[in-house]
């Protein structure tokens, strides 16, 4: 199957313009390395992993691509900025293995302050005077961040995620496909950085379309949550199969009862919506929603998980491997291209 060839394959040295979205819970350096090695990029998530299983972490990314030699490791590292506001010194311990470690892109999101550790990865003097600087991807929610991010911060890639994502992102964020159109218009000319759509696509089809509006490529997360390689839960994955699209909701609910209070203004979360949404809004205290959330993850309860989940789990039927995955979205993106020229056609 031929390359697909945009500014974010280039920039990375890809084949298939499909990024693994940076899940904390959700993924790991295992599904990244397959990710990558299947053609894409892969994120790990790390805003709960301490600096030390981090090293040890990308030590296994390094012995998986043994032919590197000093080459970037070919995945990202993602931080969440507002946790890293609230341990300074063990954020910085984290950029530090990161850069060390020459991984080559660092993913950052949902922070009053991004630019901080942007300008920390970039000036830090963790590693040596030959070590690369990770590339930079911000993730954002309105054309403002995404000008911001581009224009101020010189961000290497702008990740536009849409309001059908996954996991945390704006409240009010309009669709992806309006998000990502307002972006590019605000961002002309050759020297705007790549744009990726984020939100709600769950096949290559849908990957194409975006690539024909003009991004660069495309963010899956929650399909890529059901693999083997993903750490959610047997349960968790259960429940994402027998998903519809409208089985998410967007919520804060799912933070009171994980107890994690500190996201910027504007910001919830999406997941499949279960007895603790129900719970949390006809007002039970959090603290008691909190222990049947730990019950319930314990005792494998669906309806006292959370499962978070972007609106395309609808069109996600079976779990298979990372690399099986990209070879599909691969196959159908090339499909869907061949398929559009024939639109021009006499």
């Amino acid at each position: 199957m031929q390359a697909v060839k945009t500014t974010l394959t280039r920039l990375l040295g890809i084949r298939v313009p499909v990024v693994c979205g940076a899940m904390a819970g959700g993924t790991n350096v295992r599904l990244a390395v397959e990710v990558t090695q299947g053609g894409g990029f892969g994120f790990v998530g790390a805003a709960f992993i301490p600096p030390e299983k981090l090293r040890e972490d990308l030590s296994f990314v390094r012995d998986s691509f043994p032919d590197l030699g000093q080459k970037p490791l070919p995945i990202g590292i993602g931080f969440i900025g507002w946790l890293l506001d609230t341990k300074e010194e063990a954020a910085k311990q984290l950029i530090d293995v990161v850069v060390e470690s020459n991984v080559q892109a660092l993913w950052l999101a949902f922070g009053n302050d991004l630019y901080r550790w942007i300008e920390y990865a970039r000036t830090t003097s963790a590693g040596t005077s030959s070590t690369r600087r990770p590339l930079i991807f911000v993730q954002v929610t309105s054309v403002e961040e995404a000008l911001l991010a581009a224009n101020e911060w010189k961000a290497d890639v702008i990740v536009a995620q849409g309001n059908e994502s996954g996991g945390h992102g704006g409240a009010s964020t309009p669709s992806t496909f309006t998000l990502v159109s307002e972006i590019l218009a605000a961002l002309p000319g050759d020297n705007a950085p790549p744009v990726l759509a984020a939100g709600g696509m769950a096949n290559g089809t849908q990957v194409a379309s975006y690539l024909t509006l003009g991004a660069a490529g495309a963010v899956l997360g929650t399909r890529f949550l059901l693999t083997p390689e993903s750490p959610y839960s047997d349960v968790q994955k259960k429940t994402l199969l027998a998903a519809k699209s409208g089985s998410t909701t967007r919520t804060l609910a799912l933070d009171y009862a994980r107890g994690t209070y500190g996201w910027p203004k504007g910001i919830d979360g999406r997941g499949i919506r279960n007895k603790i949404v129900d719970d949390i809004d006809s007002g039970i205290p959090h603290e008691i929603v909190r222990e049947k959330l730990t019950k319930g993850t314990q005792d494998g309860d669906a309806d006292y998980m959370v499962t978070w989940s972007g609106t395309g789990v609808g069109l996600m039927h079976e779990i298979k491997p990372a690399k099986d995955v990209m070879a599909e979205l691969h196959t159908d993106i090339v499909r869907q291209l061949q398929r559009s020229q024939t639109l021009l056609q006499d």
